[in-house]
């Protein structure tokens, strides 16, 4: 089977009904990859723990293949780097989340499994003292090969990424919407200049999805979850 076509059954286990994260890894642990979950009996998929008949009909009911393929066309033609559950390049801390995301959409260079990797997140109305002392922080850090992880919102997470750019560390962007966009606007050049310096941007998230508010407590999770430790 090609490429392509693991791919589009990865893509597609992320857009049944009712198979969250957590069902789709269960299912994975069974049935090995995408493809097969899709090919597998009804029966089969109902005899598997924690699925049962209504999540079963709703993989074998599963017809929306083309939003698949649409984000597969996205993929390609962007050069963004998928990471299904299984892949070698997944972030490795995340699989410690009892939901880590069965899919994320990488664009970027920095290595998700560095030895170190290290979450400055904030407010976004942040006081100069806040501005200073992430400043100095990321500063310090520079010595020690660290990645910088952050949420690329306004505050003290752009702040934490200037820093960072600044001091030629590789800093992530985990964001909450598609990454066919950048949320807020105003770091688009930022974002640029972070991957450009070795970092990147990270979403779980379908391109066209918009920065909705209830994509940022899931936004959160990952940001903490490739990291090492979180500084607030």
């Amino acid at each position: 089977m090609l490429m392509s076509d693991d791919l589009l059954y990865q893509l597609a286990l992320t857009l049944v009904p009712n198979i969250g994260d957590v069902q789709a890894k269960i299912l994975v642990q069974h049935f090995g990859n995408a493809h097969f979950i899709f090919k597998a009996s009804k029966s089969m998929l109902e005899k598997t723990e924690g699925i049962g008949a209504i999540r079963a009909k709703s993989i074998k009911d599963f017809t929306d293949f083309d939003i698949a393929k649409k984000e597969l066309d996205f993929i390609l033609k962007f050069n963004i780097t998928p990471l299904f559950i299984t892949d070698d390049a997944y972030p490795k801390r995340l699989l410690n989340c009892y939901d880590s995301p069965t899919f994320l959409f990488y664009k970027g260079t920095a290595d998700l499994n560095a030895q170190k990797m290290v979450a400055i997140v904030g407010t976004r109305t942040n006081t100069d003292y806040g501005k200073q002392f992430t400043e100095k922080l990321v500063a310090e850090l520079a010595a020690q090969n660290i990645v910088i992880v952050s949420g690329l919102a306004y505050g003290i997470d752009a702040i934490a990424h200037k820093a960072a750019v600044k001091n030629e560390l590789p800093t992530v962007g985990v964001v909450g919407h598609g990454l066919d966009k950048i949320y807020p606007a105003e770091n688009a050049g930022l974002a640029k200049d972070m991957i450009k310096n070795g970092g990147g941007l990270l979403t779980e998230f379908f391109s066209g999805t918009k920065p909705d508010k209830h994509n940022f407590p899931l936004r959160n999770r990952v940001v903490a979850g490739i990291s090492d430790a979180t500084i607030v």
